[in-house]
């Protein structure tokens, strides 16, 4: 499988691991697995952050 990388902002990521906990938490209220869920937002959460400047 290709690695893809994307530059996503503080406020952007956030939002990914919002989107992803709560998509978690209605997987396991419907009593599905949530393995492939997990695996992406421990993705998300241990990525490393890389600083980039914005002229402006």
């Amino acid at each position: 499988m290709k690695k893809i990388k994307h530059l996503v902002s503080y406020d952007e990521w956030r939002l990914i691991i919002y989107a992803l906990n709560n998509l978690r938490s209605s997987l396991i209220t419907e009593g599905k697995y949530t393995d492939t869920v997990d695996d992406a937002l421990l993705a998300v959460m241990n990525a490393k952050t890389k600083r980039v400047r914005v002229s402006g």
